[in-house]
Protein backbone atom coordinates (compact mmCIF):
# COMPACT_ATOMS: atom_id res chain seq x y z
CA UNK A 1 0.00 0.00 0.00
CA UNK A 2 1.78 3.46 -0.70
CA UNK A 3 1.53 6.71 1.30
CA UNK A 4 -1.34 8.06 -0.53
CA UNK A 5 -3.58 5.24 0.37
CA UNK A 6 -2.42 4.77 3.57
CA UNK A 7 -3.35 8.67 4.16
CA UNK A 8 -6.57 8.04 2.25
CA UNK A 9 -7.67 5.48 4.67
CA UNK A 10 -6.54 7.08 7.84
CA UNK A 11 -8.44 10.31 6.52
CA UNK A 12 -11.65 8.50 5.89
CA UNK A 13 -11.66 6.38 9.30
CA UNK A 14 -11.18 9.72 10.82
CA UNK A 15 -13.45 11.59 8.95
CA UNK A 16 -15.79 8.59 9.89
CA UNK A 17 -15.27 8.42 13.74
CA UNK A 18 -15.50 12.55 14.08
CA UNK A 19 -19.34 12.24 11.91
CA UNK A 20 -20.32 9.53 14.50
CA UNK A 21 -18.57 11.41 17.91
CA UNK A 22 -19.10 15.28 17.24
CA UNK A 23 -22.49 16.30 19.35
CA UNK A 24 -22.43 19.50 17.01
CA UNK A 25 -25.07 19.39 14.05
CA UNK A 26 -22.65 21.43 11.71
CA UNK A 27 -19.65 20.17 12.60
CA UNK A 28 -20.77 16.59 11.99
CA UNK A 29 -22.15 17.59 8.74
CA UNK A 30 -18.91 18.54 7.63
CA UNK A 31 -17.29 15.56 8.58
CA UNK A 32 -20.01 13.78 7.40
CA UNK A 33 -19.05 15.73 3.19
CA UNK A 34 -15.09 15.16 4.00
CA UNK A 35 -15.82 11.42 4.57
CA UNK A 36 -17.88 10.92 1.69
CA UNK A 37 -15.67 12.72 -0.34
CA UNK A 38 -12.40 10.56 0.90
CA UNK A 39 -15.02 7.45 -0.22
CA UNK A 40 -15.43 8.71 -4.04
CA UNK A 41 -11.87 9.23 -3.93
CA UNK A 42 -10.78 5.84 -3.33
CA UNK A 43 -13.94 4.19 -5.47
CA UNK A 44 -11.71 6.13 -8.34
CA UNK A 45 -8.47 4.70 -7.20
CA UNK A 46 -10.35 1.40 -7.32
CA UNK A 47 -11.05 2.03 -10.75
CA UNK A 48 -14.54 3.08 -10.55
CA UNK A 49 -14.85 5.96 -11.47
CA UNK A 50 -18.61 5.73 -12.19
CA UNK A 51 -19.55 4.39 -8.38
CA UNK A 52 -16.77 7.39 -6.95
CA UNK A 53 -18.46 10.33 -8.70
CA UNK A 54 -21.66 8.74 -7.52
CA UNK A 55 -20.70 8.68 -4.36
CA UNK A 56 -19.46 12.52 -4.75
CA UNK A 57 -22.18 14.23 -6.26
CA UNK A 58 -24.84 12.12 -3.88
CA UNK A 59 -22.75 11.66 -0.61
CA UNK A 60 -21.29 14.67 -0.82
CA UNK A 61 -23.14 17.06 -2.77
CA UNK A 62 -26.77 16.29 -2.20
CA UNK A 63 -26.58 14.62 1.24
CA UNK A 64 -24.83 17.52 2.60
CA UNK A 65 -26.92 20.12 1.07
CA UNK A 66 -30.18 18.51 2.61
CA UNK A 67 -28.42 18.16 5.98
CA UNK A 68 -27.65 21.87 5.89
CA UNK A 69 -31.22 23.26 4.93
CA UNK A 70 -32.62 20.64 8.26
CA UNK A 71 -30.45 22.38 10.52
CA UNK A 72 -30.99 25.93 8.87
CA UNK A 73 -34.73 25.16 9.90
CA UNK A 74 -34.16 23.72 13.48
CA UNK A 75 -32.78 25.56 16.73
CA UNK A 76 -30.04 24.41 18.65
CA UNK A 77 -30.27 24.25 22.30
CA UNK A 78 -28.02 26.01 24.54
CA UNK A 79 -24.83 24.67 26.25
CA UNK A 80 -25.18 21.79 24.01
CA UNK A 81 -22.15 19.18 24.45
CA UNK A 82 -19.82 19.08 21.42
CA UNK A 83 -17.99 15.16 22.03
CA UNK A 84 -20.36 12.58 22.69
CA UNK A 85 -19.37 9.67 25.15
CA UNK A 86 -17.28 6.94 23.88
CA UNK A 87 -19.73 3.58 24.38
CA UNK A 88 -16.67 1.36 25.30
CA UNK A 89 -18.88 -1.82 24.50
CA UNK A 90 -19.91 -0.63 20.97
CA UNK A 91 -15.96 0.81 20.19
CA UNK A 92 -14.70 -2.84 21.44
CA UNK A 93 -17.45 -4.35 18.84
CA UNK A 94 -16.55 -2.19 16.26
CA UNK A 95 -12.78 -2.66 16.68
CA UNK A 96 -13.33 -6.69 16.72
CA UNK A 97 -14.93 -6.37 13.50
CA UNK A 98 -12.39 -4.07 11.17
CA UNK A 99 -9.58 -5.90 12.59
CA UNK A 100 -11.50 -9.46 11.44
CA UNK A 101 -12.31 -7.66 7.85
CA UNK A 102 -8.72 -6.10 7.62
CA UNK A 103 -7.05 -9.67 7.87
CA UNK A 104 -9.00 -10.22 4.66
CA UNK A 105 -7.46 -7.57 2.77
CA UNK A 106 -4.02 -9.81 1.99
CA UNK A 107 -6.37 -12.21 -0.19
CA UNK A 108 -7.38 -9.27 -2.29
CA UNK A 109 -5.35 -9.02 -5.89
CA UNK A 110 -3.61 -5.92 -6.34
CA UNK A 111 -6.11 -3.49 -8.85
CA UNK A 112 -5.45 -3.57 -11.88
CA UNK A 113 -2.31 -6.24 -11.71
CA UNK A 114 -1.34 -8.56 -14.57
CA UNK A 115 -2.12 -11.32 -12.35
CA UNK A 116 -5.48 -10.37 -11.30
CA UNK A 117 -8.13 -12.25 -13.81
CA UNK A 118 -10.44 -10.64 -15.52
CA UNK A 119 -12.68 -13.67 -16.43
CA UNK A 120 -13.94 -15.01 -13.33
CA UNK A 121 -17.08 -16.93 -14.22
CA UNK A 122 -19.21 -18.16 -16.79
CA UNK A 123 -21.66 -15.39 -16.58
CA UNK A 124 -18.49 -13.04 -17.23
CA UNK A 125 -17.68 -15.22 -20.33
CA UNK A 126 -21.14 -15.45 -21.92
CA UNK A 127 -21.48 -11.66 -21.94
CA UNK A 128 -18.06 -10.94 -23.52
CA UNK A 129 -18.83 -13.25 -26.17
CA UNK A 130 -22.49 -12.51 -26.72
CA UNK A 131 -22.54 -8.87 -25.90
CA UNK A 132 -22.47 -7.16 -29.64
CA UNK A 133 -24.25 -9.91 -31.19
CA UNK A 134 -27.84 -10.00 -28.76
CA UNK A 135 -27.13 -5.90 -27.69
CA UNK A 136 -25.91 -4.35 -31.18
CA UNK A 137 -23.81 -2.67 -28.53
CA UNK A 138 -19.87 -2.50 -28.74
CA UNK A 139 -18.85 -1.84 -25.33
CA UNK A 140 -19.36 -4.67 -22.93
CA UNK A 141 -20.20 -2.51 -19.83
CA UNK A 142 -22.42 -0.75 -21.69
CA UNK A 143 -24.39 -3.90 -23.41
CA UNK A 144 -24.65 -4.64 -19.77
CA UNK A 145 -25.96 -2.07 -18.24
CA UNK A 146 -28.48 -0.94 -21.14
CA UNK A 147 -29.63 -4.31 -22.45
CA UNK A 148 -29.07 -7.02 -19.51
CA UNK A 149 -30.05 -4.55 -17.06
CA UNK A 150 -31.76 -2.27 -18.70
CA UNK A 151 -35.02 -2.11 -16.26
CA UNK A 152 -32.44 -1.77 -13.70
CA UNK A 153 -31.04 1.09 -15.10
CA UNK A 154 -33.66 2.42 -15.53
CA UNK A 155 -34.99 1.89 -11.91
CA UNK A 156 -31.85 3.68 -11.22
CA UNK A 157 -32.33 6.40 -13.03
CA UNK A 158 -36.25 6.77 -11.79
CA UNK A 159 -35.10 7.03 -8.26
CA UNK A 160 -31.98 9.49 -9.20
CA UNK A 161 -34.33 11.47 -11.39
CA UNK A 162 -36.85 11.41 -8.52
CA UNK A 163 -34.53 12.59 -5.76
CA UNK A 164 -33.39 15.81 -7.96
CA UNK A 165 -37.13 16.71 -8.66
CA UNK A 166 -37.54 16.56 -4.53
CA UNK A 167 -34.75 19.01 -4.23
CA UNK A 168 -36.25 21.26 -6.75
CA UNK A 169 -39.09 21.02 -4.84
CA UNK A 170 -37.81 21.46 -1.31
CA UNK A 171 -35.18 24.21 -2.75
CA UNK A 172 -38.37 25.85 -4.51
CA UNK A 173 -40.09 25.91 -0.95
CA UNK A 174 -36.92 27.28 0.91
CA UNK A 175 -37.06 30.53 -1.72
CA UNK A 176 -40.67 31.28 -1.49
CA UNK A 177 -40.87 30.71 2.11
Amino acid sequence: MSAVEFALIAFVLACGVATAMLRDVLAAIIAFAAYSLGIAVIWILLRAPDVGLTEAAVGAGVTTVLFLLTIAKTVRPAGERTLERIDLPALGVAVVLVGILATTLGALPPVGGAETPVITSEVTQYYLDNAYTETEVKNAVTAVLAGYRGFDTLGEAVVVYAAGVGILVVLQREVFA
